[in-house]
This record gives structure tokens, C-alpha cells and sequence, in this order.
């Protein structure tokens, strides 16, 4: 049978897939392209969205701040808050001439200043038939009442500190004083900070009559401060104390219940004294200026004395102005800061007569996260701080002690350089005002 020119030509061409794969690749090509745009989209959306949340609640967290400072009235809250979101929005991610508060309201039953604005974004891929503009809105609240904060900011001044690694320290310790002090009535304070540096042990400075100095070698409790045998039985070299012992080594219980011991082994005691909580700003600089490096890292009993300068059960060995107050959910936030460049590795509880204090990584380690635990059940809020940190386990520790994150605010830090400690150190500053302010 004879096939005809015409249907030859016919099914040669639909027998012909050259230009198929030309259809496919085209049709791929543009999925993926939209694919790629709208993933793009989102991630503009969602760092406008970020930026305009985090500017939005430093703008009202602020400005709560200074209606309960009395710096600002009520009235011109909106002001306020229109300057610090000029101020405080990237204008990478927003346009500040489109960025728009939409309400502020302020209510006085409450205490509460709440705040909801917005941005239109031009996005970068616009899709087909769909408007190249997106909004994106915010709402924040804070109080503005007279909830107080209790800050002790716990500080490295061991050996491996020395150098511009201590000059670091003490500017970004005193930066973040000033994040906490400045601008409010140190007569009438909301804020108060403790300072407490610590090395092989901890300086006790005018709380040095709670120190059981020990003679020789014990295991056994200390004794109380209001019984027949005290420290005034034996006197001691310093002013320092290591670990409290027996029963209450994990606690926080007054020292009419237990003194703290300073073990007779103790070989070396550093110069800088801890400042009890105090809303005198040019007192803390100066305790911060004392710092000198040197010794040994005796971190957990540098976070047992943190938690001594929060605890209301020590109010009785402290001048009024330094008392902690019962801690309260709505009235009295607690937080600690720890900081350290190295791996805890001192200890003299637990350790026996002839054993090594200075090589008790371990067990430092393992007391320091009991502790923190501890702590955190008694409602203190802990953020940490590494600087420098190579040891994994110094790591784990500071990871350990600190507070599980909540949404945005970030509880533990690792640093690498002076800036990035003084960073880390004025961020906390602003998150702990956030935390205590924010609804």
C-alpha cells in the first residue's frame, strides 16, 4: 500500500518531538522562577515583619520606661513612640515615610501603654495579576507601672582575664551599668544591680561576718551567724569565702541559718569586693574599675553569692538600701548574669583533705548547673555570657545555666571580642527591661 506525500509530512510532524523539550524546559523554568519569588517575598516580609516588631517594642518599652520615671506624661506617649520608631527602623527593611502607627492607646486602669502600626511593602517579585504591595502590621504593649528589677551581674576576674580582655570587661560592664541606671531617681529607684567578681572564691567585702573561716579541714556544718562559735573564733587572712558547706550548700537560706565557709586551703583571694544591690551607678563603676586579673576559676561559688545578692532570705546581713526584695510576678523581677572566659575548675567542698582544689573542673561544673537550677526555681531569670570560650564543656555550662529562650529574647551568649561582649552585655540590658516591662 502506497502512503500518499500528504500524510507522510503529517506524521513526520507529529512524529517530531524536537520542540518538546523546548515546551518542558519553558514550563519548568517559569515554576521554578515563581517558586523562587514567592520564597523571596516571604523572607522580605518576614524581616520587615522582625524589624518592625522589635522596633515597635523598643518604642513602647521605652517609653513605658519613662512614664514610670516620670521623664515623659502620659499624654505624649505618642510622640514617643513615633520617635523611637524613626529612630530604631532599618531603613533597608522599612521605609520610613511609610511606616505608619496606627493606634496608641494608653490604659490607666491597667498601667498599660499598647501601641499597633504598620508598613506597605513594595515586594521585590511582584506575581502575576497580584499587587506588588503588601502590608504588615505590629502590635505591642508594655506596663508602665512600678514593677522593680534585680539585676546581679556576676564577672570574671581570674588569670585568663588579664590583659585588654579585663579592659574589655570593664567597658562593657559599666556600659551595661548604664543601660540599667541611668535616668531614673537613684533616691526612688526601679533598678538596682549587684556586682559580684569572683576568681578561686569571692571577696565578700562588708558582708565578710557571715565567713565561718575554717581552721583545718572540715566536713561539717558551718555554723550560725548568731551562734556561740563564729567566725570572730578564728581570724581570718581575706575576706573571702568559697563554698558554703553541708545542708545548705545548694540553697540560699540566711546565714542565720548557715554561715559560708572559707576553706583553709584557699591560697589566693581577689581584691575586687562584691557591691551588694545598689542604684548608685558611680559606686558600681568604681567596684568595676578595681578589677584586676588573677587566679583561678571558681565559678559556681560565684553563682552560689549571685544568687545570695537576689535572695530576700539575706535581707537581714544587708543595709536597707541593698536588701533584695520577695520576688513577685507582678511587682519584683529577679535576674542573674553570668560571665565567664574559661572553664570552671575550682573547688573546695567536697573535695578531701589532701585532694587538689585546683583541678576540680567537674565537680565546679556540676555545682555551678545545680545552682543555676536552683535558682531558676526560685523565679531568677539567668542570662550567660562566654567570652572567648573554647572548652565545649565551659560551653555546656553556660548553655545549661542559662533560661530557655522565650520567642525573641536570647538568654545565652558566646562572644569573641570586646565588642561583641559589650554587644552581648547592652543587648541583655534591653531585654531584661523588655522582660520586665512587656506584656
Amino acid at each position: 500500500m502506497r502512503i500518499s506525500s500528504g500524510t507522510r509530512k503529517v506524521r513526520a510532524f507529529l512524529d517530531n518531538e524536537r520542540g518538546s523539550f523546548a515546551i518542558i524546559m519553558g514550563a519548568t523554568m517559569t515554576a521554578l522562577a515563581l517558586a523562587a519569588g514567592f520564597a523571596v517575598n516571604i523572607a522580605q516580609l518576614h524581616n520587615v515583619k522582625s524589624n518592625l516588631g522589635q522596633a515597635l517594642d523598643a518604642a513602647v518599652t521605652s517609653t513605658a520606661r519613662d512614664i514610670t520615671t516620670g521623664k515623659i506624661a502620659a499624654k505624649d506617649a505618642r510622640d514617643r513612640v513615633e520617635l523611637f520608631l524613626g529612630v530604631n527602623t532599618d531603613g533597608d527593611m522599612i521605609a520610613g515615610d511609610r511606616l505608619v502607627l496606627d493606634t496608641l492607646v494608653i490604659d490607666k486602669a491597667n498601667s498599660t501603654v499598647e501601641a499597633t502600626a504598620h508598613v506597605d511593602v513594595d515586594i521585590y517579585f511582584p506575581l502575576f495579576g497580584l499587587s506588588d504591595e503588601r502590608r504588615v502590621s505590629k502590635t505591642s504593649a508594655a506596663v508602665y507601672s512600678g514593677k522593680k528589677i534585680e539585676v546581679a551581674m556576676m564577672l570574671d576576674v581570674t588569670g585568663s582575664m588579664g590583659g585588654q580582655k579585663i579592659k574589655d570587661l570593664k567597658t562593657a560592664a559599666k556600659n551595661a551599668l548604664d543601660a540599667f541606671l541611668l535616668g531614673q531617681d537613684a533616691t526612688k529607684p526601679r533598678v538596682r544591680v549587684a556586682i559580684v567578681p569572683y576568681a578561686d572564691a569571692v571577696n565578700t567585702g562588708s558582708l565578710n561576718n557571715v565567713v565561718y573561716a575554717e581552721k583545718t579541714f572540715t566536713t561539717t556544718e558551718p555554723p550560725k551567724l548568731d551562734a556561740p562559735i563564729s567566725a570572730s573564733a578564728y581570724t581570718a587572712p581575706d575576706k573571702c569565702a568559697t563554698e558554703r558547706k553541708g545542708t545548705q550548700q545548694f540553697t540560699d537560706a540566711s546565714p542565720y541559718t548557715a554561715m559560708v565557709n572559707r576553706d583553709y586551703r584557699l591560697e589566693f583571694c581577689p581584691t575586687a569586693e562584691l557591691k551588694p544591690l545598689s542604684a548608685d551607678l558611680n559606686a558600681l563603676r568604681k567596684t568595676v574599675d578595681t578589677f584586676k586579673a588573677d587566679g583561678f576559676t571558681g565559678g559556681h561559688t560565684g553563682i552560689q553569692w549571685t544568687w545570695y545578692m537576689l535572695s530576700n532570705k539575706w535581707k537581714d546581713v544587708l543595709p536597707k538600701s541593698a536588701q533584695p526584695e520577695v520576688h513577685d510576678e507582678k511587682k519584683v523581677a529577679k535576674y542573674a548574669i553570668l560571665m565567664t572566659d574559661g572553664e570552671f575548675n575550682t573547688a573546695f567542698a567536697g573535695v578531701g583533705k589532701k585532694g587538689e582544689t585546683r583541678d576540680q573542673a567537674s565537680l565546679s561544673r556540676s555545682n555551678a548547673e545545680r545552682l543555676c537550677d536552683a535558682m531558676r526555681k526560685e523565679g531568677i531569670e539567668i542570662f550567660s555570657v562566654g567570652f572567648q570560650l573554647k572548652e565545649a564543656s565551659a560551653k555546656g555550662v553556660m548553655k545549661n545555666c542559662a533560661t530557655k529562650d522565650v520567642s525573641s529574647i536570647k538568654h545565652y551568649y558566646e562572644t569573641s571580642s570586646g565588642a561583641e561582649l559589650n554587644q552581648a552585655f547592652l543587648e541583655i540590658a534591653r531585654n531584661i527591661e523588655r522582660l520586665a516591662l512587656t506584656k
